[in-house]
């Protein structure tokens, strides 16, 4: 009986101390791996970059820097004349970032003992007016085109569109502090086929708000595996179903088309390719890239569209490319380095 006992007790033991064996590498790996990103951030940095100024004054395309060194992760903008040159790096770090000429929208990650997730609005020379919690990890962003309205969209569980199961949240907030907002498009009556779903599954995401339409938004939902591009009302509260497999949807400047990610795969073995709905026709058009875009869409103008891909040989880094909405075109690079454009004029 005691040498059982003994035995049970060494089992018990060499069981500890492998486990804190364990635990000390992962956490010798974290530090590890942090020391590394921190050092990271404050080499060099690897493409042409100037600090310290505000938003341009002439059109120009804000996003995401990814390139490596001083001013990863931080909202920056190139002049839309020639998106491939010096960038202006602010010191906001982001993980999507959206605006107008005026104000930036910034979705961010606060990483301490705790981490915690939050949208803030800067000014034009990047200084924050407001900021509020995000129940998530920040997914999509869009401001209104008058800039008096955001979107975020945030993941509450699950972290990727293609992961069965997954949850977000989102909302509808105006600008200007204490002005209120629409609380989870969630709450919204969805209406299909002219009666509305009642079900508790419901997820939204992906708003874009329609031009020189203050009331009127599109968006994504879903319910029970399908998938809707809906029409929203903000006095109303509604969300009405228009077309059918619409994932984060972005109006163009002419408010006469949408473009979109369409999921050709599964839910596991997602791949969505590019497409464009013409709103008064109902015809769609997919577009010839064939790499699988996880990205709301942003347009260049009426004829050209922009959306963020990983790069295939640096984990981390990613670049925005640029692809014409006719059948015949190609995808071409038009920010590396970069990623979350949002084309301001």
């Amino acid at each position: 009986m005691m040498s059982t006992l003994t035995g049970g007790k060494l089992r018990w033991g060499i069981l500890l101390a492998v486990t804190l064996l364990v635990l000390a590498a992962a956490g010798i790996y974290a530090v590890g791996a942090y020391q590394r990103f921190e050092e990271s951030r404050t080499a060099a940095p690897s493409v042409g970059v100037t600090a310290g100024q505000p938003l341009p004054g002439v059109p120009f395309v804000l996003f995401r820097n990814t390139a490596g060194g001083q001013g990863y992760g931080n909202a920056a903008t190139v002049p839309l004349s020639n998106p491939g040159g010096t960038r202006a790096v602010s010191e906001q770090a982001c993980d999507r970032v959206y605006g107008t000429a005026v104000t930036v929208v910034c979705l961010r990650t606060n990483r301490g003992i705790v981490t915690a997730f939050e949208a803030a609005v800067l000014n034009r020379d990047w200084q924050q007016q407001r900021a509020w919690p995000l129940p998530g990890i920040p997914s999509r962003t869009r401001t209104s085109p008058d800039g008096s309205m955001i979107a975020t969209t945030v993941f509450v569980t699950g972290h990727s569109y293609a992961t069965a199961g997954f949850s977000t949240a989102t909302e509808i907030n105006f600008t200007a502090a204490g002005s209120g907002g629409s609380g989870n498009l969630e709450d919204f009556a969805l209406i299909v086929n002219g009666e509305r779903l009642q079900a508790t599954d419901r997820n939204i995401w992906g708003v874009t708000f329609a031009p020189g339409q203050s009331d009127v938004f599109y968006a994504t939902a879903a319910s029970a595996g399908r998938i809707w591009l809906v029409r929203g009302s903000l006095s109303a509260k509604t969300l009405t179903a228009v077309h059918d497999n619409v994932e984060c949807p972005s109006i163009s400047p002419d408010g006469t088309r949408i473009a979109y990610k369409k999921n050709d795969g599964g839910t596991l073995t997602a791949h969505w390719n590019v497409a464009v709905l013409d709103l008064a026709t109902g015809q769609e058009t997919v577009l010839p890239e064939k790499r699988s875009v996880d990205d709301q869409i942003e347009w260049l103008d009426n004829q050209n569209v922009l959306y963020g891909l990983a790069d295939e040989n640096t984990p981390g880094d990613s670049n925005i490319w640029k692809l014409a909405t006719d059948t015949a075109s190609q995808p071409s690079l038009f920010i590396p380095h970069a990623w979350s454009p949002s084309v301001v004029r």
